[in-house]
């Protein structure tokens, strides 16, 4: 249990706490009086096939030997970080949301069981039977559909698909992948009691789900004592002809009708999964010729991506809503307290296999960074790099920068974007394969 903290110091446990969010974590309001402490290694929460038991030891150990008091833990990743955070929170008494809240929303299929008992606003969706000799869509799933496994990294392993050969290729890659997220979250299961209708799924299924199309956007809030939140509103925009994002920007352009569309829907479906006491984001289509949304999915954290959208636009990363709610302060987030109206975080892509070169050193970032304001640069491939080797990529692209910009209009934000990709000077060279 924690010790009583007799200091004005509190001291934070973060799961994967990673050198790109430490200056976000140090921008929150609270973050004068904190101390943060890395929890495990992004490289031990997410290489290769995890394995939960051993990650919840790892954690053990890390936190009966320090001396000093354990005020909250926290951790702003998908699985397993995500489930590992109400696990040793009941074990060390720090403020979290149940399990079985986190799993209800990563379980892509029990949570869709649970959206339609309090909305319509979602696709048709039903399980694929990977055990079958020749697997089939479900029967009420009509083409164009999208093929994921009920937990998946960034996308990995999810597949649009317009006709049966696209599904069998499709249904192909996932049984071959399936097992190295499927096995850990078996676990996570086991430790659950389930309901009737999840009687028999596991975590080693795959869900089929009809295409949405419109815009995406993403919904970001929290709940406290029963009560939902939603903080922010954001655009999701895709590059065009692809299912990849091009950037998330804040905030949302949609009509306010919308907006209190999103609103309710989220409110109505965060209370019936018993989602409390943490940060949540919720992605949405929104159609603009039928005027309808349609729930996406469900992530039981807020977006780390998102944070420094926050801080330019609001005046503190959205860090400060999780910290907040962890420590048991006010999370209630600033708005419009920011130096900028609008923010982007835009994904520099590229769409061929190859091999990185001239990759800039950190002094280049810096430089390009104090050259033009309201910019941070995080390269996340290095020299040398095959992009096919690269891990929890989406199933059509890969990523070589997150680029965030700031400014007071969408003409300003593009041009930063360019002036920095243009700056990086990223090369490539035909992949050796």
């Amino acid at each position: 249990m924690p010790q009583e903290n007799t200091t004005e110091v509190r001291n934070v446990f973060v799961l994967g706490l990673d050198d790109a969010n430490l200056p976000t974590l140090d921008a929150a309001a609270q973050a004068r009086s904190l101390k943060y402490h890395r929890l495990l290694t992004i490289g031990e929460l997410q290489s290769g096939e995890v394995s939960v038991p051993d990650l919840v030891d790892r954690a053990r150990g890390v936190l009966d030997a320090f001396d000093g008091s354990i005020d909250a833990i926290v951790g702003y990743w998908d699985f397993p970080v995500s489930t590992l955070v109400p696990i040793l929170a009941e074990r060390y008494g720090t403020r979290s949301t149940s399990l079985e809240s986190v799993v209800k929303c990563e379980h892509k299929y029990w949570s869709r069981l649970e959206q339609q008992k309090v909305t319509d606003r979602h696709p048709r969706f039903g399980r694929v039977d990977l055990d079958a000799d020749d697997p089939q869509p479900p029967e009420d799933v009509s083409f164009p559909m999208w093929l994921k496994p009920a937990l998946s990294y960034s996308s990995e392993l999810a597949f649009g698909v317009k006709d049966m050969d696209e599904f069998r290729d499709a249904v192909r890659q996932i049984r071959a992948g399936l097992s190295r997220v499927g096995r850990p979250f078996e676990y996570i299961l086991d430790q659950l009691e389930l309901p009737p209708e999840m009687d028999g799924v596991g975590a080693q299924v795959c869900l089929a789900e009809e295409a949405m199309t419109g815009l995406q956007v993403a919904v970001e809030g929290y709940v406290q004592q029963g009560e939902v939140t939603v903080y922010g509103v954001l655009d999701s925009i895709n590059y065009p002809g692809t299912a990849s994002f091009q950037r998330h920007q804040y905030p949302s352009t949609l009509p306010p009708q919308v907006i209190a569309q999103l609103h309710d829907v989220t409110g109505r479906v965060m209370r019936r999964i018993g989602f409390d006491s943490a940060t949540f984001s919720v992605e949405y289509f929104y159609d603009p010729k039928t005027q309808e949304i349609s729930l996406l999915e469900i992530n039981p954290r807020h977006s780390q991506s998102h944070a420094e959208l926050f801080e330019y636009v609001d005046g503190v990363p959205n860090h400060h809503a999780m910290l907040g709610l962890a420590l048991g302060d006010d999370p209630a987030m600033p708005r419009r307290k920011g130096p900028y109206a609008l923010a982007a975080k835009w994904y520099y892509r590229w769409f061929t296999d190859g091999v990185v070169r001239d990759v800039p050193s950190p002094d280049d970032l810096a430089r390009i960074e104090r050259e033009t304001d309201g910019v941070r640069v995080d390269v996340t491939t290095e020299e040398g790099q095959v992009l096919s080797d690269l891990s929890q990529q989406d199933s059509y692209s890969y990523e070589l920068a997150h680029i965030f910009t700031g400014g007071n209009s969408e003409d300003e934000l593009r041009a930063k974007y360019d002036r920095c990709v243009a700056a990086l000077g990223l090369a490539f060279d035909d992949s050796p394969r």
